[in-house]
């Protein structure tokens, strides 16, 4: 990796952090120079505006949420095995509250209900998780671990529901319990998906 490339990579990674502390819409040049000790103007050259600056470390966020979270599962065996590598890797992440992981969330519920680019690639962040925790169930189906008239989108829909319901709890009660319960309801659903 080049020099330039390796230093563009750190900027991204600490515009996620800061991110995931002020808020997407609060991410600005200004404050990601603050946060890494760079000059706004040759922040600015990178970036060139706030919405270039958000879309970027959008991407970067994906990126951290694929290492850190996907690809890992993917080199588990496929079947109920992958899917728990998912489900662990995921929990983790967001019961330590790993910012490249947490964001889309926030973000989210930051951008809603406006339009634009950083809307439209949150939303697609979103849609394309959902769908590679489809095709990581389907996986389960083909190896007939899971009901072969099990849905992949219901699938990827509760998991993502007990997840997000375990990132609330992390924040109202405390991250013990929320483990506690996610694993739980993660059992539940395993139970009901097994061939």
């Amino acid at each position: 990796m080049a020099k330039g490339e390796e230093t563009r990579g750190v900027i991204l990674h600490q515009g996620v952090e800061t991110a995931y502390k002020v808020g997407l819409g609060g991410l600005t040049i200004g404050e990601l120079a603050r946060a890494t000790g760079l000059s706004k103007s040759g922040l600015f050259a990178h970036f060139r505006s706030k919405e270039s600056l958000q879309l970027q470390v959008l991407a970067r966020a994906r990126e951290e949420f694929t290492d850190t979270v996907l690809r890992p599962a993917v080199r588990a065996p496929r079947g109920e095995k992958r899917v728990r590598a998912l489900f662990e890797n995921w929990l983790h992440s967001g019961v330590y509250r790993t910012a490249g992981v947490c964001l889309y969330v926030k973000a989210l519920n930051e951008f809603e209900e406006q339009t634009g680019a950083v809307r439209d690639q949150i939303l697609q962040g979103h849609r394309d998780l959902y769908d590679s925790i489809a095709q990581i169930f389907r996986t389960g189906i083909s190896e007939g671990q899971f009901k072969a008239d099990a849905d992949p989108m219901q699938f990827a829909y509760d998991l993502n529901g007990v997840l997000l319901a375990a990132y609330n709890w992390v924040r109202i009660i405390g991250p013990d319990d929320a483990e506690a319960r996610a694993r739980r309801s993660f059992e539940a659903l395993l139970d009901a998906a097994r061939a």
